[in-house]
């Protein structure tokens, strides 16, 4: 497992700056999102509401976060996510 810091300057280094823990605000609705469950499912951006608000648990390679929202945890790509 990485530490907060060296997954913070990886962030970093690919352009954001999140963190494990940090809150953050979905900004705009992909087409489609996963789930970040065992076993994964795409589901319809419906589930997702706007401006919702979540916490990152996690990153995963390609500048993917997972994001726990209140329907569940979910990777999105960090273009549609703010810190809050």
């Amino acid at each position: 497992m990485r530490g907060k810091v060296e997954e913070a300057r990886t962030s970093k280094a690919m352009g954001q700056s999140f963190s494990v823990g940090d809150r953050v605000r979905l900004i705009e609705l992909p087409a489609y999102v996963k789930t970040a469950e065992p076993m994964p499912m795409l589901r319809p951006p419906s589930v997702l509401t706007l401006g919702e608000e979540g916490i990152i648990l996690g990153q995963q390679p390609g500048n993917y976060w997972v994001v726990r929202l209140e329907r569940g945890s979910f990777l999105l790509e960090a273009k549609y996510l703010e810190r809050v």
